[in-house]
């Protein structure tokens, strides 16, 4: 009891001290946030208009809808070959042999005349010895209409079995993802973690594949309230950010997508202990879910005063998993992080314990800052938590979503600690 009474007092004054950064309220949402994606998205004519001003963004996204969308991105980042309209004669075999005379493989059924002892020449009395149906009797100099070639069918979007049934931000992600061709990367994403004994939830693969590509919007913090949750309906407007995402990408084997193909690829973690495990399964079980500044609930809350529906920022992720979530037999492991900022809780061990690069081991706490691992604690501006192979999971602004230990994440990291053996769980 006195361990949550206390986490409680912490985020009081959490929310005191951030109130005056959030003076405006939920209820100010701007309607039109995608704008500029949906004004990309409508002046290629999809989502069922070309007028921006039509598109209604606040509507639930229907199933049909979404995969009316699917089909058009495929159309528009790769779009089929011409159809041919040149009209050809029915009569005439998909693939003609060659009709010269030195081809052996035509075959006249008109005998030919034995005493003919030059082949290119023709009887002037024949028709036009071009033509290539043998069983025309057409008198010289007439030709016949060739009958016009049936249109191929244009092809259009698959029809669903509910179609006005609202889509979900999960299914959302699945359905895009699954446009881009990358539904075998999601497949090896999360049959790696299971490998590792990780417990993913279903949307584990596309979800992190999706956070990838960059599919997700993080709102500004003062509207919060328009973040969803995975299992949410998505909105429209939801649906135009993610597809102008996609057709910045130019086509569907483009870099982005080649290069998230290449990290599912070689995606692999190592064994886990039984401690780590416990509290990466804590921490995958929220792939998906969104940032919300201030946030560290599943549900419902109202950080600085801005009402979300549940989400977390980078030290509200971390500290949902490791003070939140209760684990038997965990001793004193809720009491080990003892602030709630990134600063406070990258401060709290001495810098003789702190963790470099080279010995970082799943379920230790990441921390980075602007001058990497000469940054001070009051310089670290994010935190993270390992799961091993170069791999870390986060709230960032693609909302709780894997990362690699690459590029910024690298320059930055400054230095790690290991919760588990703070509190005498692992040595």
């Amino acid at each position: 009891m006195s361990r949550r009474l206390a986490i409680a007092a912490v985020a009081v004054a959490l929310v005191q001290l951030g109130t005056a950064a959030a003076s405006r309220s939920s209820t100010n949402v701007p309607v039109d946030w995608a704008a500029t994606q949906i004004r990309i998205v409508t002046g290629k004519g999809l989502m069922g208009t070309s007028n921006p001003t039509t598109f209604r963004p606040n509507d639930v996204l229907t199933a049909q809808a979404l995969a009316n969308l699917a089909f058009g991105l495929q159309q528009a980042i790769a779009p089929p070959p011409p159809i041919s309209t040149v009209p050809v004669d029915p009569t005439v075999p998909a693939n003609p042999p060659e009709t010269t005379g030195t081809d052996a493989t035509v075959t006249d059924p008109t005998p030919t005349d034995p005493t003919q002892t030059d082949p290119t020449q023709t009887d002037p009395t024949q028709t036009d010895p071009t033509q290539t149906d043998p069983t025309t009797t057409e008198p010289t100099g007439t030709t016949t209409t060739p009958a016009p070639v049936a249109p191929t069918p244009v092809p259009t979007a698959p029809k669903v079995a509910n179609p006005g049934a609202s889509a979900t931000m999960t299914q959302l992600d699945a359905t895009l993802v699954a446009s881009l061709g990358l539904s075998r990367a999601a497949t090896e994403f999360a049959k790696g973690a299971r490998a590792a004994g990780l417990k993913v939830p279903a949307r584990f693969g596309t979800e992190v594949v999706a956070r990838l590509l960059g599919l997700r919007i993080d709102h500004p913090a003062a509207q919060d309230g328009l973040e969803l949750l995975p299992n949410d309906p998505a909105t429209r407007a939801e649906a135009a950010y993610s597809a102008a995402q996609i057709l910045s990408f130019g086509i569907a084997g483009g870099p982005e997508v080649l290069e998230v193909q290449a990290l599912a690829d070689s995606f692999a973690l190592p064994s886990f202990t039984d401690w780590q495990k416990t509290i990466l399964d804590t921490a995958v079980a929220r792939i998906g879910m969104p940032y919300v500044w201030g946030g560290t609930s599943d549900g419902p809350e109202a950080p600085f005063g801005v009402h979300s529906r549940g989400g977390y920022d980078c030290s509200g992720f971390v500290w949902r998993v490791y003070k939140l979530q209760s684990y038997p037999n965990e001793g004193d492991l809720a009491s080990v992080l003892r602030g709630r900022t990134t600063y406070v809780m990258s401060g709290e061990v001495p810098q003789s314990e702190r963790i470099g690069f080279a010995s970082l081991q799943p379920a230790d706490v990441l921390f980075f800052g602007a001058k990497g691992p000469r940054s001070q604690p009051s310089q670290v501006d994010h935190m993270a938590i390992y799961i091993g192979k170069n791999w870390f999971i986060q709230s960032s602004g693609q909302g709780v979503a894997l990362a690699t230990l690459t590029g910024w994440y690298r320059r930055h990291f400054a230095w790690a600690r290991r919760p588990l053996a703070e509190a005498g769980l692992e040595g």
